[in-house]
Order: structure tokens, then C-alpha cells, then sequence
């Protein structure tokens, strides 16, 4: 839920849907975002209990968690300092380059994190 959402709106931030006001699509998609974190906050750490020791070790889960920071830092930049300017000047016209950036960086990040997850099975 987390990723499906926050990848549909990156997305609409690259320009793909151009029909769909920005505003609507993230009153729609973000509270999903906002849902699935809910969700995985604690069947992670539920994840990591079960197995502390060997994951306190791992490269990949530290790999993991600095990415989770980032996407965690990349969402503050984008909605304290580019979203909310945009909206702010009416949200029309076109998106700032710095919201296109934060969205490459957003399917970067969690197209990696889920990549450490699977690692971590292994």
C-alpha cells in the first residue's frame, strides 16, 4: 500500500496523467501512503525482533534502514519545501524541477528498500 501509492504519485509528478489535478490524486493516494506505513511500522519491528541478533549484523538490513531515512527525508523536503509552495501559488502551472527530482528520488529509494527486504530472506 505504501509503495503502490507513493509510486502512482511520483508518477503524476514525472507528468505521466496529466488530466488528473495533482491536488485530487494526493487527497486520494497519500492517506493510503499514510495507511500502509501504519501497517508496516510494526510488523517490521515485530519482523526484527524475531530475529535480532543475525539482522543487528546484516549489511543489508542497515542498507535497508538508511534508505527507509532517506525516503523519510526526501518526503519532508518534498512536501515542506516544494509541494507546499505549489500550493500555495494556486496549484496550477507547471510542477518545479525539484518536485521531478524528489519523485526520481522517491522510485529510486523504495525500489531499492524492497530489494534489501527480499535480500534479507536470503
Amino acid at each position: 500500500m505504501l509503495v503502490g501509492a507513493a509510486f502512482l504519485f511520483d508518477l503524476r509528478l514525472l507528468g505521466f496523467s496529466r488530466n488528473l489535478p495533482l491536488t485530487g490524486l494526493s487527497r486520494h493516494l497519500l492517506p493510503w501512503s499514510q495507511r500502509g506505513l501504519i501497517l508496516i511500522i510494526p510488523s517490521g519491528l515485530l519482523l526484527f525482533i524475531t530475529n535480532a541478533q543475525a539482522l543487528g549484523t546484516d549489511p543489508v538490513f542497515w542498507t535497508k534502514i538508511a534508505l527507509i531515512a532517506v525516503a523519510a527525508l526526501n518526503v519532508f523536503v518534498f512536501h515542506r519545501l516544494v509541494y507546499s509552495t505549489f500550493k500555495r501559488r494556486g496549484a496550477s502551472g507547471d510542477l518545479p524541477g525539484m518536485a521531478r527530482l524528489c519523485a526520481c528520488v522517491s522510485i529510486v529509494v523504495w525500489i531499492a528498500v524492497v530489494a534489501c527486504g527480499r535480500l534479507l530472506a536470503y
